[in-house]
């Protein structure tokens, strides 16, 4: 490579992460360095929320007390969304939306999951009735107490 060539190239890198890191500065605005937010009632927001969200990779924590990539990066966009101005609803939905309502360690009750929840104690009290109908059935057939008699 030319000498001129590398030096644009030289350039065009120390150019570019300047303002990556200009740009990842405003992303996190509102956040000092141990990661919390400045703004009190939105840190106990994003506590709250952050301890209703399920890890995708640990499946049984919070993103709150995961140190998975992936519960980090979820963490920060909580972060990002409230520094936003959106509302836990919001979060919620976006959250659900784009994951599932795996995501929710307390999902809201719905149809669906009444029908979950509602499913096997309907089917115990349906087993309960048939073994109580053939039960009363059979006692009230005839008892046989004469032996059978053979050819």
């Amino acid at each position: 490579m030319s000498r001129p060539a590398a030096t644009v190239t030289l350039t065009l890198l120390v150019l570019l992460a300047v303002t990556g890191g200009a740009v990842c500065r405003a992303a996190v605005q509102g956040v000092d360095a141990n990661g919390q937010l400045e703004d009190r009632a939105l840190q106990s927001r994003f506590e709250r929320i952050a301890s209703e969200l399920r890890c995708l990779v640990c499946q049984n924590e919070t993103i709150a007390d995961s140190n998975a990539d992936l519960a980090i990066d979820l963490r920060q966009q909580v972060r990002e969304m409230l520094v936003a101005g959106k509302s836990d609803d919001a979060i919620f939905d976006f959250m659900t939306n784009r994951y599932g309502e795996f995501v929710r360690f307390k999902p809201p009750l719905e149809l669906k999951t009444l029908f979950i929840w509602g499913a096997p104690f309907a089917m115990l009290l349906l087993g309960g009735v048939i073994v109580f109908r053939v039960v009363r059935h059979r006692s009230a057939m005839p008892v046989d107490d004469e032996p059978a008699t053979g050819p």
